[in-house]
């Protein structure tokens, strides 16, 4: 047993999300969001890189040694898994691991709305996941690859760096693909699915021009593709997409997505004030015809008006799903009115309202 295991132990059984070990300092946990400090030593740069390198891969230290930064994914059996970040600080190594369940939640557990689950039966398109780091996009993924896996009976790949939740072939057949490990990049793995015969891509992150001019030609070419961006709307979303092409080329790609994109989820995660744990806030946009000619017609900044009115399609606005956390006594009035986009929605429910200065 390596001697870090201890800590993970300690971090399942407080519910903990997220593991800090920084040279020069104490121990971390992230529980419900907040910080807490783990009453132990303060780790020393050497102690903390013996306690770090007893559980990485040898490839991972010498990419670490060399480049300062290096992603990798450890696992307990029958306790969880965990992505493993390390970094290089002022005072020596660091390192955070964020827990990966091994148990996948289904949408219905997760407390999504019905429309997520149904993601998974489309037969084609793109579908985003978007929000800041550490808000859930990877769980709400391996909640629709699990009703996918469960439902459907196809080929799916993840290309992940790395592989996070692991699931275990049921209806599908699964191949898990790790960047660095099984493939060189997300844009030379995508490249590779579209001979594999895969009905459904996932893609951990699309980072660069030729990861999402791939993930759009394949959803274009008949597969289900889900993916992530760090943006927090999805109108930024599209315009995060077609901003990354040459001008030359945006009116073309505003086109092809606008016949490819199916859905795009946006969340934000919220520290819940009724028990223990987070819960989730989400922006549903579903591209439907309408939607479509507003992204060709390049007027992406209409979709929140059409968000607003599509909740036949199951569509929902941030700041609906956010008032419904509240209305359900989940969430602070103080919490909802820092994440809201519609500040005068909010501001009523504030007993001593701020003075906001963004607004001066």
């Amino acid at each position: 047993m390596a001697k870090i295991d201890a800590f993970f132990s300690l971090m399942h059984e407080q519910g903990a999300s997220d593991l800090h070990l920084v040279a020069g300092q104490q121990p971390v946990i992230r529980i419900g969001g907040e910080m807490e400090r783990i009453k132990y030593d303060i780790l020393e740069n050497n102690e903390l890189k013996r306690i770090l390198y007893e559980i990485t891969p040898e490839h991972k230290i010498k990419l670490f040694e060399e480049t300062g930064d290096v992603d990798f994914a450890y696992e307990i059996p029958e306790l969880a898994r965990y992505r493993a970040n390390f970094f290089q600080q002022q005072h020596g190594v660091a390192a955070v691991f964020r827990e990966i369940p091994s148990k996948i939640l289904n949408a219905q557990q997760l407390g999504l709305p019905p429309v997520i689950s149904k993601l998974a039966s489309l037969p084609r398109g793109l579908v985003l996941v978007t929000g800041p780091t550490g808000c859930g996009k990877s769980t709400t993924l391996a909640a629709i690859i699990d009703e996918a896996n469960r439902s459907r009976k196809d080929h799916i790949i993840t290309i992940e760096d790395p592989v996070e939740f692991v699931h275990e072939s049921q209806g599908c057949i699964i191949n898990h693909r790790e960047v660095g490990i099984h493939t060189k990049s997300f844009s030379a793995a995508l490249r590779g699915a579209l001979r594999e015969d895969p009905d459904i891509i996932l893609v951990g992150e699309m980072r660069d021009l030729e990861t999402i001019s791939l993930a759009i030609e394949a959803a274009s070419t008949g597969h289900l593709v889900l993916t992530t961006l760090h943006t927090s709307s999805a109108t930024k979303s599209i315009d995060r997409i077609i901003d990354v092409f040459p001008s030359t080329e945006q009116a073309q790609i505003r086109s092809t997505l606008a016949d490819s994109l199916r859905a795009v989820i946006s969340q934000i995660l919220f520290k819940r004030i009724d028990q223990k744990g987070r819960c989730v806030a989400l922006e549903v946009m579903i591209a439907n015809p309408a939607v479509r000619n507003l992204i060709r017609e390049s007027k992406a900044y209409q979709i929140p008006s059409m968000i607003q009115t599509g909740k036949k399609y199951g569509m929902q606005t941030m700041d609906d799903s956010i008032m419904n956390l509240y209305k359900h006594g989940w969430i602070s009035a103080e919490e909802a009115y820092s994440k809201c986009t519609d500040k005068a929605m909010f501001r009523p429910l504030l007993k001593h309202p701020p003075a906001d200065f963004t607004e001066v």
